[in-house]
């Protein structure tokens, strides 16, 4: 936050002049950016609409010939006629970006605004995008999201206090920023300077005991938490959940569930799990570390880290968050054999 993203998308869709420097734009330009941005509240949808587009550069016979495509797709067709200050924001966001898109642009920029929406438009959206990158556009898209921008883009500029600390690779960058967001140490209990445990180290390890934030498809995962009980608690249930990194939860281990039953916990301790082989696809994960008690009260709860899975076919997109091999019967006549992926994994 504050680090200039938004600041820079409205350089560079001419909304604000840079006091420094200047900005090359080669091609037609599409924008999205904060809600209502180009749109007058006393007018209706469908006059904005021709309003949004002769700002983004559309001539009044362009924006005529894509209406109807245009109010199709952003589903609010009850309320063209209706002033736009009676719109909700996820509204705006769905008439702004289907003017945008429809515009045909050579760039499209994009920023955070789309998470007003609900989530069935968002991933219109992003399906959009990605056949308008397709097709030889450019996306510049902003975002705190990292699963998003792990699907969308292949190049990530990383903003520090207004200044480019990396430029390259997406997974590369996606690591810097984890890393500096330090999210590993942050505890998220409500009030954690009362809290009756707390986590004094966490580790997230491979099989051989390393500590690790990449790891293969069906790989152990080895857990370690060393905590503070300031007094006595009983029957505590550990449980450490695995969310992909846009919150989507994918699987929690808990000693409860597992039957393990701890009598009571106090003063300094460790505890460890070893994960069954892990079936997750490739993407970027989060650990979460939470502790109730037997009347399933929040004990403690905290951030445990970040990290990858990695396989060479099985991407999220694609597959979904999990995925178990099933067996496969082919009709006669049919000759399996395994794919060259396949083989290079029995290697």
């Amino acid at each position: 936050n504050g680090a200039g993203k938004s600041t820079l998308l409205k350089i560079l869709s001419r909304i604000t002049t840079p006091t420094t420097g200047h900005i090359r734009i080669n091609g037609r330009l599409g924008a999205l950016l904060e809600v209502g941005t180009g749109f007058h509240h006393e007018l209706t949808g469908r006059e904005n609409v021709f309003l949004y587009g002769s700002i983004l550069g559309m001539t009044r016979a362009e924006v005529a010939a894509k209406y109807d495509a245009i109010v199709d797709f952003a589903e609010i067709i009850d309320f063209m006629d209706t002033p736009v200050k009676r719109y909700s924001s996820g509204m705006y966001v769905r008439l702004a970006f289907a003017v945008a898109a429809h515009l045909d642009p050579d760039i499209l920029l994009l920023d955070e605004v789309l998470a007003v929406g609900d989530f069935a438009f968002q991933r219109k959206c992003m399906t959009f995008a990605r056949r308008l990158e397709q097709r030889g556009a450019t996306i510049l898209f902003v975002s705190h999201n990292m699963h998003s921008i792990k699907t969308m883009c292949e190049r990530v500029i990383y903003l520090k206090k207004g200044q480019i600390v990396f430029d390259g690779p997406t997974a590369e960058g996606l690591r810097l920023y984890e890393g500096d967001s330090r999210l590993a140490d942050a505890p998220w209990f409500p009030d954690a300077a009362h809290a009756p445990i707390k986590f004094t180290d966490v580790q997230l390890c491979n099989e051989r005991g390393e500590i690790a934030t990449v790891f293969d498809y069906g790989e152990r995962i080895v857990i370690r938490l060393r905590y503070s009980a300031h007094r006595r608690v009983e029957r505590p249930d550990f449980r450490i959940g695995f969310d992909r990194d846009d919150g989507v939860a994918c699987t929690t281990y808990s000693t409860f569930s597992d039957k393990i039953e701890i009598p009571y916990v106090e003063g300094e301790g460790e505890i460890e799990l070893r994960t069954p082989p892990v079936k997750l696809v490739s993407d970027l994960y989060v650990a979460n570390i939470v502790v109730r008690d037997a009347q399933s009260s929040l004990l403690a709860a905290q951030i445990g880290g970040h990290f990858h899975v990695r396989h060479p076919v099985l991407l999220a997109e694609a597959y979904g968050v999990y995925h178990e091999p099933g067996e496969w019967r082919i009709g006669q006549g049919v000759e399996p054999r395994l794919s060259e992926a396949a083989n290079d994994r029995r290697r």
